[in-house]
């Protein structure tokens, strides 16, 4: 399915169009067996946004983990997962919505419930972001990488990485500097997306800056379910 998408705002982290569901809003439609947190309180039906919102399906994608040398199946996840998107040579958005996702990992691991959510980091930068790229990225933004739950993955080709981060999670990206082959970066919208382990979405945090104590609080009612 392809999604759409369009860029606003300026270089480093932009948004994109439509209102965004926050944690804890009263929901305005009916209950949906397939979620446990409320609809948001919002403006538009998911139907109506450029990425997937409460109540769908996350979209069915397989991409390579390399750090692990495996793949992973956005469906096949059996926690509730967190899910953003990044490259690592960026130096404004990506390293908090790296840390937020972080921040949420340490609480898991902290209160006992590592097991019960997995992280999956997505980069659109494969050109650089390779195995040994995303360990030291992994390990300069202190994620615990040996508990098992995170795990970045990185699409095969630019193609793939557009035809999955943009099309399907809707998540837009354009690259700056085409001519510069070492130093170019990307002008990027920010989204973190929480799946429950039936493969539906809870929330989708449409911001640059998400809160992990709101996260971990709609965490623990899917995580309930």
């Amino acid at each position: 399915m392809r999604r759409r998408t369009f860029l606003r705002g300026a270089a480093g982290g932009i948004g994109v169009g439509g209102a965004v569901g926050t944690a804890g809003c009263l929901g305005l439609g009916d209950d949906n067996p397939d979620v446990a947190l409320p609809e948001p309180d919002r403006e538009y039906t998911s139907e109506d946004l450029p990425y997937p919102a409460w109540g769908q399906r996350v979209p069915d994608v397989t991409l390579p983990a390399p750090i692990e040398g495996t793949e992973v199946s956005t469906r096949e996840v059996e926690t509730p997962s967190l899910l953003t998107f990044f490259y690592s040579h960026c130096n404004t958005v990506c390293p908090v919505l790296i840390q937020t996702m972080r921040s949420v990992q340490t609480h898991a691991i902290e209160e006992g419930y590592a097991d019960a959510v997995t992280f999956l980091p997505t980069t659109f930068d494969p050109q650089r972001d390779d195995a040994e790229r995303l360990r030291a990225y992994g390990e300069q933004m202190n994620v615990a990488m040996d508990a098992g739950n995170w795990h970045f993955l990185r699409p095969e080709s630019e193609s793939r990485a557009e035809s999955v981060v943009a099309e399907e999670f809707g998540v837009t990206f354009q690259r700056t500097h085409p001519e510069d082959m070492e130093m170019y970066m990307f002008r990027h919208s920010a989204l973190t997306f929480l799946v429950n382990a039936d493969g539906y979405v809870e929330r989708a945090y449409r911001t640059k800056q998400p809160r992990a104590e709101a996260i971990i609080e709609d965490l623990a009612t899917v995580r309930d379910r």
